[in-house]
């Protein structure tokens, strides 16, 4: 069965049919853009929350770095990624089936335009037939009525007696004019009948039915459009719920992995300043400094005061007074046996903990345990930096060689720019570690050491003067850089760059420190400046 045998004489109901159908898909169409525009807004939605509660660049996150942070930022993170797999499905919707539809549902509306074109052709081509039938039947009606009324007329004529012979033989031509002229329509007619016939049997039989079986093969790729429509829509969804479950499962993940323990932990490991909780307050007899000063007016008592309160940064005298205590310190404290040990240990404390290195970022407002890991961020960071400007400079270089050895390449003084500048880079970078490095080390003995071991000491009265407990190696914790060679300079440079320092062609340096590897020495003025040079530039004695 199909519609052009059997639905032959519906074409009204075939026209409504296929039209229905096409705006079904055209419904599904919208649908599926609504669609997507959902998926758009959802995850712009995604996002919008994501980004309001994401405290990246917050001041608070970066000073404090928790690690009960980060989680929360991570599943922050995946519903980005959710966010990003959602407008891919979007995208995926729209361009694969509402695109892709839109073109079929245009091609399919044309193609039943001109099926219903071809129908409206045919059954205008069979009326004008049919009119013509008409006409020619109309016709042959008439002239037969008209050779009938001839023929009467004739029979009329010869029964008459007045009627001569020319009158009957004149009515005889008449009326066999109009049965010829009859005749003629007669044969015209059913000539026109039979066309007419043929016509209609070829349009009810032949090209209805064909046209109409391609509009029922229309139709079919229609149905199939939607059908599959409905199931790319579902499996493109389905396809995305794995990369969407990848992201649930790192969310289940970062929960899972979370340590409370941990997370308790790291807090000390944040905050841990290293100091010691203050000692008990003890008991001032005044009625013992009385009875000591009458027996011996001679020795001046001194207060107790904790030395490292001298120079905390909220002490509102400041340092010019805490340098005039130390050296009252050192004066009334001149007539004991240690006399010479307190004179040096204070003038040293005066020199590592108020001289700063100028360029360095200010730290002490940390505590001993922050300051340090906070340097050694700061150092771990340079040297990175000068590994890859080191990696840098030698590649220049070699790229240079193979300039000098095949100038068709390219010309070597174009690198000299580079290279010099790399090589600024590298000496600034060397003094900036030296001097963390030196920064390190003086707040890890000088801090630590000295505040632990002799300011203790010296604040703490149960420990008698004539003890010998201050025979130690102090001396181990403030090295001094000594020259390990002397050498001359072959050139002029300009130490322009921070860190390196400038020298005149033939002026004797003193070598602090040998080339590590990345073409540069550390040498020492006779005025004292210390920086980096090339070594290539210097010859050592």
């Amino acid at each position: 069965m199909d519609w052009g045998s059997d639905l032959w004489d519906q074409h009204d109901v075939i026209e409504r049919h296929t039209q229905s159908g096409l705006d079904l898909l055209e419904r599904y169409v919208k649908f599926v853009k609504d669609r997507a525009e959902v998926e758009q807004n959802y995850a712009k939605q995604l996002r919008n929350l994501s980004k309001k509660y994401s405290r990246r660049g917050v001041k608070e996150d970066q000073d404090t770095k928790l690690i009960n942070q980060q989680p929360f930022q991570d599943v922050l993170n995946e519903l980005n990624n959710y966010a990003a797999h959602r407008e891919q499905l979007s995208e995926i919707m729209t361009v694969n089936i509402c695109v892709e539809l839109s073109r079929n549902l245009q091609e399919l509306r044309q193609e039943r335009k001109n099926h219903l074109c071809e129908v409206k052709k045919a059954q205008q081509n069979l009326e004008s037939s049919f009119k013509l039938l008409e006409t020619s039947k109309k016709r042959f009606e008439k002239e037969w009525r008209e050779a009938e009324k001839a023929n009467q007329q004739t029979e009329r004529v010869q029964q008459e007696v007045s009627a001569t012979k020319a009158d009957v033989e004149k009515a005889k031509q008449h009326a066999h004019f109009r049965v010829h002229l009859a005749d003629e329509c007669k044969n015209e007619y059913a000539l026109q009948l039979q066309r007419y016939n043929q016509e209609q049997n070829n349009l009810y039989h032949s090209e209805i039915p064909s046209v109409y079986k391609k509009l029922q093969e229309m139709e079919e790729r229609c149905i199939k459009l939607l059908a599959d429509g409905y199931v790319q829509f579902s499996e493109t969804e389905k396809n995305m719920l794995p990369n969407i479950n990848k992201c649930l499962d790192a969310i289940i993940s970062t929960g899972r992995n979370i340590n409370e323990k941990q997370e308790t932990l790291a807090l000390i490991e944040q905050y841990r300043s290293g100091a010691v909780p203050p000692a008990d307050v003890e008991f001032e007899d005044y009625s013992q400094t009385v009875r000591a000063a009458a027996s011996d007016n001679t020795v001046t008592h001194l207060p107790k005061v904790r030395i490292k309160q001298l120079f905390h940064k909220k002490n509102k005298v400041g340092t010019v007074w805490s340098n005039s205590f130390l050296l009252e310190i050192c004066i009334q404290m001149c007539h004991k046996q240690f006399k010479t040990f307190i004179l040096t240990f204070v003038l040293r404390v005066l020199i590592c903990v108020c001289v700063k290195p100028p360029s360095l970022e200010d730290l002490s407002r940390l505590p001993p345990d922050q300051r340090s890991r906070r340097l050694q961020e700061k150092i771990n960071d340079i040297q990175k930096e000068l590994q890859r400007e080191t990696e840098k400079s030698e590649a220049l270089m070699k790229m240079k060689g193979v300039y000098e050895q095949n100038s068709q390449l390219g010309d070597p003084s174009s690198l000299q720019p580079q290279i010099t500048q790399t090589a600024h880079d590298i000496a600034r970078l060397r003094g900036e570690l030296n001097k963390y490095q030196v920064h390190t080390h003086t707040h890890t003995h000088t801090h630590t050491h000295v505040y632990s071991e002799y300011i203790t000491v010296v604040s703490d009265p149960s420990v008698s003067p004539s003890d010998n407990i201050y025979e130690c190696e102090f001396d181990d914790d403030f090295d001094v850089d000594v020259p390990i060679g002397q050498c001359t300079a072959l050139y002029d440079f300009d130490g322009s760059s921070e860190g390196a320092v400038s020298m005149q062609v033939g002026e004797q340096l003193s070598l602090m420190q040998e080339d590590q590897g990345d073409g540069w020495v550390r040498v020492q003025r006779a005025n004292g400046d210390v920086g980096y040079v090339p070594a290539s530039y210097i010859q050592i004695m």
